[in-house]
């Protein structure tokens, strides 16, 4: 561009002015000729961005979900892991987030991917906690040859070493902390469950190898 006694002169790499928006609050139906001016010929970042971002928001209502009891009814996930003594998952499974805990101890057990020679290689003990406190999971879980140990409501919480042995902790709460170390699981970006459970069984598995190299 250059100075010229009438204003700013125009060169070709400057846009053509668009008479129909500088002259009111729309466009008329001339102006959709002009129209490729105004669009970016390339990928953008900022494109990009607000398309992960609707992607979010679809995300919200996709399959499995629910509101959360715990964040303002917001629509969420749950997962219900089983995992061993040492934090390794064994099977998870997905539900909405206002499904109660009571309602998946069966389908969590039997969503164990080891098998054997007579069936699925479930663990011989389950650990559960308050949540569990119900008819329901202790029945599943003998009905399975699972034997379960729930810990009651009202029942005083333990602290400290019991017998001289060391204090209990709830390692599926750890593992719990490392699936949501992983960004595609801290927050559902898929409307299908089954795209999301993949990412967890990855995750899984990703738990595992490290697990194993340790």
């Amino acid at each position: 561009m250059g100075r010229h006694p009438e204003g700013v002169r125009q060169r070709k790499h400057v846009l053509p002015a668009v008479r129909e928006v500088a002259g009111g609050r729309g466009l008329r139906d001339g102006s959709r000729t002009r129209a490729p001016v105004l669009r970016p010929t390339g990928r953008h970042r900022l494109g990009m961005d607000i398309a992960r971002q609707r992607q979010r928001q679809g995300s919200e209502r996709g399959d499995l979900t629910g509101p959360n009891p715990t964040d303002r009814a917001k629509l969420g996930t749950k997962r219900h892991v089983l995992t061993d003594g040492q934090g390794i998952p064994l099977a998870v499974t997905l539900t909405g987030a206002n499904v109660h805990d009571k309602h998946m101890a069966g389908k969590t057990l039997d969503a164990v991917p080891l098998r054997g020679a007579r069936g699925p290689r479930r663990p011989k003990n389950i650990c559960l906690d308050k949540g569990y406190d119900y008819e329901q999971p202790e029945r599943e879980a003998r009905d399975r040859n699972v034997k379960p140990h729930i810990r009651r409501r009202g029942e005083p919480a333990l602290t400290g070493p019991i017998r001289g042995k060391k204090a209990r902790r709830w390692v599926v709460e750890r593992t719990n902390s490392w699936h949501n170390n992983f960004r595609a699981l801290r927050i559902r970006w898929e409307k299908t469950s089954a795209n999301y459970l993949a990412f967890v069984h990855l995750a899984c598995a990703l738990i595992c190898i490290q697990a194993a190299n340790r």
